[in-house]
């Protein structure tokens, strides 16, 4: 008889995580913060000497969060840190990619999600009001993206992505930076949300 395949990565913290069934026990956010901060975003199609990582992104996607809704709470602006935190293992797809693989996609990030938010003290399931605001985040974020580092036209980028409010992108602008750097900004940020939680 054949064996299963196997389903678990081992990390760099010593932790085997079972993608098919992930338990909190074995996330570690050094593990998250490593893996999004090696995790090109746009295929690697960007402009610069350094590609834009999935880190990076989150940063800017908690700090749009944070503007689009002042009054946040830590666990909230926490979250919409997290909001791609799966693809540290499971990588990063373009939207029509995602669409071509289908709902198999789909519910591994779901099963993902649950077990880290479970691991820092959040609701497994996102809350449906927080997750628009945090998606609403998420395509500010990709329009910045797209016209700052993935040549798209502004014109192309309103197509897609929808015209954000200019006054909540004020003074952002995006700095490619060496994994390390941002690897260190995206613990430090998930470590102030957590002590703000108490």
């Amino acid at each position: 008889m054949a064996k299963p395949p196997r389903a678990w990565q081992r990390m760099l913290s010593g932790r085997r995580l079972d993608l098919l069934d992930p338990t909190p026990v074995d996330i570690e956010i050094e593990d998250i913060a490593h893996g999004l901060a090696f995790v090109a975003r746009w295929n690697g199609q960007t402009f610069g000497d350094y590609a834009y990582t999935v880190a990076e992104h989150s940063l800017l996607v908690e700090t749009l969060f944070s503007r689009l809704c002042p009054r946040a709470k830590p666990r909230e602006r926490l979250t919409a840190l997290l909001h791609d935190a799966p693809e540290y293992v499971i990588g990063d797809m373009i939207s029509p990619v995602k669409a071509a693989v289908g709902p198999g996609y789909g519910a591994l990030d779901e099963r993902l999600t649950a077990a880290i938010h479970r691991r820092f003290g959040l609701a497994a399931e996102t809350p449906a009001r927080l997750k628009k605001q945090i998606k609403k985040a998420d395509r500010i974020s990709a329009w910045m993206e797209a016209t700052q580092i993935a040549g798209f036209t502004q014109a192309e980028a309103d197509k897609f992505f929808g015209k954000p409010d200019h006054a909540l992108i004020a003074n952002l602008t995006i700095v490619l930076r060496p994994p390390v750097e941002v690897r260190q900004d995206f613990t430090a940020r998930h470590e102030a949300l957590l002590k703000q939680m108490g």
